[in-house]
Order: C-alpha cells, then sequence, then structure tokens
C-alpha cells in the first residue's frame, strides 16, 4: 500500500511514518499542501492520503479537495486537532472518506487506513464477466467502478460508489443508516452517522437533476435511505 503523508510537523509525521511502514506501507511525505500536490502529481500508485487540516500555505481542505477532483478513487483521512462538528463535515464535504482526531492512537489510525484500504481493493476487483446494475437512467458497472447516467460517466468517490451500490442492489427498500454506515464504513467504524448524511448530499449533486427533491435516492424520515427504482407497473 502506497500512502501519502501530509503533516507539517516533523515530529508527528516521523511517528506516523514509522507506524505505517511497521505495517509494511510505502509512505511518501510532505509538509506543504503545495508540496503534497506535487507528490501525487508525480508519483503514481498513492493508494491513500492523509492529510493535515492545519497548514503553512494552502490548508489540508484545499489539498483534499484537488486530489479528490483528480484523483477521484484515491482514499483520503484528514487528520485535524478540531473536534468541531463542522470542520469535520467540512472535510467530507471536501472528499475525505475518513478523519481522525488529534491525538489519536497509532493503532486508531492504522486501523482507519487498513479498513479503508480494504474497500478500496474490494472495489478494485474485476470480475471474470462485465457486472452492471441497470437502474435507467443510471448503470452502476461494478467491474469498471463507474457509474453512467444516459451514458455519461459521472465522477464518484469510492464511499460514494459504495452507497449507491448497496441502494442499488436494494432498489425500493429503505437502507437504514446504521446498515450504511456498517456495510460501507465498516463494523468498527467509530464516526457518527452524519458522515453517511454528507455522502448522500454529495451524490444528489452529482445525479439529481434538481437535488432539492431528490427523484432517485430519497429519505426516509427518521431511518435511511431508499433507491426509488421505477417498476414496469409505475410507468404506464
Amino acid at each position: 500500500m502506497k500512502v501519502l503523508l501530509l503533516e507539517d510537523e516533523k515530529s508527528i509525521r516521523d511517528f506516523v511514518r514509522i507506524n505505517l511502514k511497521r505495517q509494511g506501507c510505502e509512505v511518501v511525505e510532505a509538509s506543504t499542501g503545495e508540496e503534497a500536490l506535487e507528490i501525487a502529481e508525480a508519483r503514481s500508485g498513492i493508494e491513500i492520503a492523509i492529510l493535515d487540516v492545519m497548514l503553512p500555505g494552502i490548508d489540508g481542505f484545499q489539498v483534499c479537495r484537488e486530489l479528490r477532483s483528480k484523483f477521484p478513487r484515491m482514499g483520503i483521512i484528514m487528520l485535524t486537532a478540531k473536534t468541531q462538528e463542522a470542520d469535520k463535515v467540512m472535510g467530507l464535504e471536501y472528499g475525505a472518506d475518513d478523519y481522525v482526531v488529534k491525538p489519536f492512537s497509532p493503532t486508531e489510525l492504522l486501523a482507519r487506513v487498513k479498513a479503508l484500504h480494504r474497500r478500496l481493493t474490494a472495489l478494485d476487483a474485476v470480475a471474470e464477466e462485465p457486472q452492471v446494475i441497470d437502474i435507467p437512467p443510471f448503470q452502476l458497472l461494478l467491474d469498471e467502478r463507474k457509474l453512467l447516467k444516459q451514458k455519461q460517466e459521472i465522477d464518484l468517490t469510492p464511499k460514494e460508489f459504495a452507497i449507491l451500490k448497496l441502494l442499488a442492489e436494494n432498489a425500493n427498500k429503505a437502507i437504514s443508516r446504521d446498515h450504511i454506515l456498517t456495510e460501507v464504513w465498516g463494523q468498527f467504524y467509530v464516526g457518527d452517522l452524519k458522515v453517511v448524511d454528507v455522502n448522500i448530499r454529495r451524490i444528489r449533486q452529482k445525479i439529481e437533476d434538481d437535488p432539492a427533491h431528490p427523484a432517485y435516492v430519497e429519505t426516509v424520515w427518521g431511518y435511511g435511505y431508499l433507491w426509488r427504482k421505477e417498476t414496469a407497473d409505475e410507468g404506464n
């Protein structure tokens, strides 16, 4: 696993690097956001980026947004010393997959990295035969991990794709937030349910004609979400 580590405090960077390398990770380091973006462009094969938020120059949120735009399938974990809800949400809005609040234990960070890598690896597994979920006007190409709307590709993060896959496989069935959190983030994820809502909001911005009045991903109030798939009878 190749990991990009962005942290301006050398002591923390060294601490995290040592623990990642003990787990067999290849670590490339950056101390500024500008340097991290240059490395990401120059070095191929980076699977996960660990980004500190508070940095000189451009901050971790901006780096996250740039990486997500250029590398939509890269896993991103934010490191932040802030515990305010707004900061967590902001990172998720910019495309982060997960966040860890400082001070953190190496065990917690490594568990998050491993869990995210397992999910990315599972999504990258290519089936022997092409697999497609048809949910007109959409197609989920499972082997390519792509979403098409009327044959036009829509860029999704790994988490967004996993959520849509779960909902599409259970079309017209309400899926609870707890179930989405467990299936997409893993059984031992310690974050709150808001991460699900933030990702659903981002998905709607990408796929709905009118995100304020979603026609595909519906909210089941007090419970979770549902993919509304029109049946033959409903279409008549």
